[in-house]
């Protein structure tokens, strides 16, 4: 018996490998708990939501944690969500409740060149954004429409997670980053702490022994292991 350690790190995209590890580790009697610990900047929409939903299946089978690390914002913040509870640090960098598309319009740059693009597209919106021309007003508005559905997305995570009322988390959920010691005013996370708090809790509250070892969930494969840098 053990408790596991899940790393989250750098951008969370749509991992296969590591929502196959989070599966296996739901499954493994030999694991008491998960400490999952977060130190990520953010990440894809749908990477999140992937993750989100594993550890949410993994919360399911036994207790799950979340530590935050010095950051833990957007996506990864939203991976905080499925924990049972939510330790940051004071000076944790964590919210930024929201979501973010971005281009550019490199049209002028090309003309000063005498570089004229030329795009055939099966519909008005299909090329846009796009870097060759500047974006219609009305492709801004279709770009806003899925802005704001994905953003409402992540609100009823948050919502779900934290037991809050969503136009509570719309008040903060326009991208602002919050240090660790304002999120737990806020709610957004249950206590300050690291590890070691987390594992004191465990004990007390899920009967998880403080004695147990704790062992990486190791998501490269054996010979990547013996063999990578």
């Amino acid at each position: 018996a053990h408790v596991a350690r899940l790393k989250i790190e750098g951008f969370i995209g749509d991992d296969r490998r590591l929502q196959d590890a989070i599966d296996r580790a739901r499954r493994d009697p030999a694991i008491r708990a998960v400490l999952v610990a977060i130190d990520s900047p953010g990440g894809s929409v749908a990477g999140g939501e992937a993750l989100h939903g594993a550890l949410a299946r993994l919360g399911e089978a036994k207790p799950v944690v979340a530590v935050m690390g010095g950051v833990a914002a957007s996506a990864g913040y939203m991976a905080a969500l499925p924990g049972a509870r939510i330790f940051a640090r004071e000076a944790t960098v964590t919210g930024s409740i929201g979501v973010i598309l971005q281009s550019f319009d490199a049209s002028e740059l090309l003309g000063s060149l005498g570089v004229r693009p030329e795009t055939v597209a099966s519909g008005a919106f299909k090329d846009q954004p796009s870097p060759f021309r500047p974006l219609t007003p009305e492709g801004r508005q279709q770009l806003e429409r899925v802005v704001r559905d994905l953003h409402e997305q992540f609100v009823g995570r948050v919502a779900a997670g934290r037991a809050m009322p969503v136009e509570r988390v719309r008040d903060l959920a326009d991208g602002r980053v919050f240090t660790g010691r304002e999120a737990m005013r806020l709610g957004l996370v249950d206590a300050i702490g690291g590890e070691a708090e987390a594992r004191a809790w465990l004990a007390a509250e899920r009967q998880v022994p403080a004695a147990l070892p704790v062992r990486e969930i190791e998501l490269r494969s054996f010979a990547e292991r013996t063999f990578g840098a």
